[in-house]
């Protein structure tokens, strides 16, 4: 059974910078999309950053781009999101996915994802 273990969430001041963790265990990951959302109280859950497990492909949402980055431990099965120059819009619970995809592609859409973590709040104050 798959099982994903996020961490890292907290609270920090708007400019400052977290680095979220997702420990995956359960099967090996190779041909499989792991992904961050987040969900904001009142909106929707939207795509953050993706990875391809085997490819190192990545795609970010366009909010975040250029302050985010994700990337993979193969070694130790997990996926990092470096979070930098955060701001008080980025508040919400992380969630980290894992879902079955091709050699490159990465996914986008919540749907396409399988297995889902618990979520960390990650709450930046202005």
């Amino acid at each position: 059974q798959v099982q994903l273990v996020e961490s890292g969430g907290g609270l920090v001041q708007a400019g400052g910078s977290l680095r979220l963790s997702c420990a995956a265990s359960g099967r090996t990951f190779s041909r499989y999309s792991m992904g961050w959302f987040r969900q904001a109280p009142g909106k929707e859950r939207e795509f953050v950053a993706g990875i391809s497990w085997s490819s190192g492909n990545t795609a970010y949402a366009d909010s975040v781009k250029g302050r985010f980055t994700i990337s993979r431990d193969a070694a130790k099965a997990t996926v990092h999101l470096q979070m930098n120059s955060l701001e008080a819009e980025d508040t919400a619970v992380y969630s980290c996915a894992a879902g079955p995809a091709s050699y490159t592609r990465v996914l986008r859409e919540a749907d396409e994802y399988a297995h889902w973590g618990q979520g960390t709040q990650v709450t930046v104050s202005s």
